[in-house]
């Protein structure tokens, strides 16, 4: 059965083929039949360049736990990310609420802060 289930987002960002990098234009998340893994239903990510030749693609097809797992991580990376951006870029300061530290700090699920204001109250040595 076709799931029909089909989103795009334009990306910024580079993807590898062989032994050459290449600018991205667009994603593809997709819900349907694995073509290459051996499973049943993946979602598939599809990470190409539209003005470039049809080889300009990196595809990838997950089960749907490991992508949920996937989402996660990238959940967990971007909100460090995030909070590292506010750091530097003085958007935020170490005397932000503990609330938020606490917060944040739980939501690192063993990820390594780095920045000016790691080890005081992220839980972080």
């Amino acid at each position: 059965m076709c799931t029909s289930i089909i989103e795009n987002a334009r990306v910024q960002g580079m993807a590898k083929r062989g032994d050459e990098w290449f600018p991205l234009s667009q994603a593809v998340v997709a819900y349907d039949h694995a073509r290459h893994a051996p499973l049943g239903d993946v979602i598939t990510l599809d990470f190409i360049n539209t003005n470039l030749d049809p080889g300009a693609r990196a595809g990838i097809e997950l089960t749907l736990e490991t992508a949920k797992e996937l989402r996660a991580a990238l959940d967990r990376a971007i909100a460090a990310a995030e909070f590292e951006e506010a750091e530097v870029r003085g958007k935020g300061s170490c005397s932000a609420s503990s609330e938020l530290r606490d917060e944040f700090a739980a939501g690192t699920s063993g990820m390594r802060v780095s920045g000016a204001c790691s080890g005081r109250g992220l839980g972080h040595p």
